[in-house]
């Protein structure tokens, strides 16, 4: 008989009952299985049957539930997020409990702070009835009668818009630049606008603007035959004492004498000067889509006007031809032509504004440096950027290619010309360029020629091209910048006599601007006429603070006389004005900010070039 067991070393035990041997050969046959046994590593269960109980080690492994992993790992693991979670809380007591330093952007560039100011020159130059928040405290309601007493004018309400300058005069055709210039503006640099937050204010400028434009002639209709060009008149030649704009030195709120309107019916650069204008508002407001047709379809009727009844509108007014002549339509043809295809996409508009017959009636084939001057009266400079900036970023080619590749090269010369590493343009000693040759008022052109130079500079930029060429010689985008700047940092008071020529901007400017409005005291007291005068010829400051205003500039020597009667020196003009804000807007802020490169092609299709039309067939 045997007995079987387990054998805990892990085979089988045998043990017979028969067995004769003594017990102290059990021992030692015992005592030799031990030793077998323990020649090799035993678990922990093995060592327990053979030696007995003994103290309980820790275990290696932690069992999750889902997972086993290291004890030493669980332990680390647990240990860090305690420690993260006790310096997280000690990081949040302290952020908590000491106090917060906002990041600083640093404070505004001169540019900006003289954005604010020269916008708020239009708040000053508002005519009709003021909204509430014009912040214009010595401004009120005025001239509420334009256009209802005089009862051969197309439309009885002619109120609104802007006074041109120091007078009360509203002259259609530089007001239509100004609004043409400022728009543009925005649409280029809306981003800046909305940095400084003067974009809603800019809009709301323009909006008033062409606002009124839709009141001088019949924007519902299709076709019109007349439009009027002006309101108010200034001559006072011949002696002439009948109580007029110029004659008279009164605050607008104060005017009581009749205010007479011109029309007419042969005012080509007027109308397109003027649907210009609306083209280019439809494109500010395109996200007001009724508001933004109601323009673009009182831009189509004009500029029909404009083509159908050719003559310069100053050809048929005397106050017009002395104040504002223009002396030339075709410029403007081009100018509205292409602001009406960026605001339609209709190809018929870019025809015609790329017609080698306008262009060379314009003079962009003469070669005259005067060209390269934009201005209220000569637009071809402008317009050649525009339909430069067509080339640069859509490259229409064929049929186009040719008249846009004349006009980009007309706005490379122009460039070269601003430079002074030429000698194109006499400069003052101070470095003020003189792009009316040394006549009076300055400031405009000069304003005008900075915007155009940065605009230029941040095209080439935004089409990935570090400059061009004037002749051999290869100019970078930062030589236009430096140019512009150099300009109104004149004009900001960089300048020979230290004196800013923005009316508020810096600790010396001009104090006795001339202005009716600003010269004359809010004092409750009417001043008829002849009443005013005291304060026009008065050698103390202006009471009223014209802020903004860019006045017209020194002389071709860097002098100045800040003396209210000399307007060559001290007056300011919306149209001047207008070309500020552009520079200043462009060259504000970041450089990196750059120009808007789509907006003004929203309303544009895709462009396919056309290929050009097959040779004729060979013959021998």
């Amino acid at each position: 008989m045997s007995m079987y067991g387990r054998d805990p070393w892990g085979g089988p035990l045998e043990i017979n009952a028969a067995d004769s041997a003594t017990d102290d050969d059990r021992s030692r046959n015992l005592q030799d299985f031990d030793r077998a046994a323990l020649s090799r590593p035993l678990d922990e269960t093995q060592q327990s049957w053979l030696l007995g109980p003994t103290e309980q080690k820790k275990k290696k492994y932690v069992d999750l539930g889902c997972i086993i992993v290291s004890r030493k790992i669980f332990v680390w693991t647990v240990g860090t997020l305690l420690f993260s979670a006790v310096l997280a809380g000690f990081i949040t007591l302290i952020v908590k409990t000491v106090p917060r330093h906002r990041h600083s952007h640093g404070p505004p560039d001169n540019y900006t702070l003289a954005l604010h100011k020269a916008l708020m020159f239009f708040n000053a130059q508002r005519s009709g009835k003021l909204p509430k928040h014009n912040n214009v405290s010595w401004r009120g309601n005025s001239c509420l009668n334009d256009g209802k007493s005089d009862s051969s004018s197309i439309t009885k309400d002619l109120v609104g818009g802007y006074y041109d300058a120091g007078d009360a005069i509203k002259f259609h055709f530089p007001a239509s630049f100004a609004m043409t210039m400022l728009s543009w503006s925005v649409i280029e640099y809306s981003a800046k606008y909305e940095a400084a937050g003067e974009l809603n204010h800019v809009k709301e400028l323009i909006k008033w603007g062409n606002d009124y434009f839709l009141k001088t002639f019949n924007h519902s209709a299709d076709s019109i035959s007349t439009m009027v060009a002006q309101v108010g008149v200034g001559d006072t030649s011949g002696g002439s004492t009948n109580p007029n704009d110029h004659y008279c030195w009164m605050r607008p709120e104060d005017i009581d004498y009749e205010r007479p309107v011109t029309e007419c019916s042969s005012c080509s650069d007027l109308a397109a000067e003027m649907a210009a204008s609306l083209a280019a508002a439809s494109i500010v407001f395109k996200d007001n889509k009724a508001y933004s047709q109601k323009l673009v379809h009182g831009a189509k009727t004009l500029y029909q006007f404009s083509r159908q009844q050719r003559g310069r509108y100053s050809a048929g007014s005397a106050d017009a031809a002395t104040f504002y002549n223009s002396t030339s339509y075709w410029d403007e043809f081009i100018w509205g032509g292409a602001w009406l295809y960026y605001a339609t996409g209709n190809s018929s508009y870019l025809q015609l504004a790329t017609t080698t017959g306008l262009a060379r009636h314009a003079g962009i084939f003469w070669g005259s440096i005067d060209n390269s001057v934009l201005s209220w009266d000569n637009k071809l400079a402008g317009a050649a950027l525009l339909l430069s900036r067509l080339r640069l970023f859509l490259s229409p080619g064929y049929p186009y290619e040719e008249m846009l590749r004349t006009f980009h090269n007309h706005t490379s010369i122009t460039m070269c010309s601003y430079l002074p590493t030429f000698t194109s343009w006499n400069r003052t000693r101070g470095g003020l360029i003189q792009l009316n040759h040394g006549s009076p008022q300055p400031l405009q052109y000069v304003a005008n020629a900075a915007f155009l130079a940065t605009l230029f500079s941040d095209y080439l930029e935004a089409a990935d091209t570090p400059g061009w060429y004037c002749g051999p010689n290869f100019f970078t985008t930062e030589d236009l910048r430096k140019f512009a700047k150099s300009q109104i940092d004149y004009i900001l008071g960089k300048n020979p006599r230290k004196m800013s020529y923005i009316v508020g901007f810096g600790n010396h400017y001009p104090k006795h601007v001339h202005h009716r409005g600003a010269s004359i005291p809010k004092n409750k007291i009417r001043y008829n006429c002849k009443g005013g005068w005291k304060y026009r010829d008065s050698s103390k400051p202006n009471p009223n603070t014209l802020v903004g205003a860019m006045v017209a500039g020194p002389d071709k020597h860097d002098g100045f006389r800040d003396v209210r009667t000399n307007y060559n020196y001290t007056e300011p003009t919306i149209a001047g004005n207008a070309g500020l804000v552009a520079a200043l807007v462009a060259l504000s802020g970041e450089k990196s900010t750059g120009i808007d490169k789509n907006t003004i092609f929203s309303a544009v299709p895709p462009m396919f070039p056309t290929p050009p039309p097959p040779p004729a067939p060979w013959k021998p």
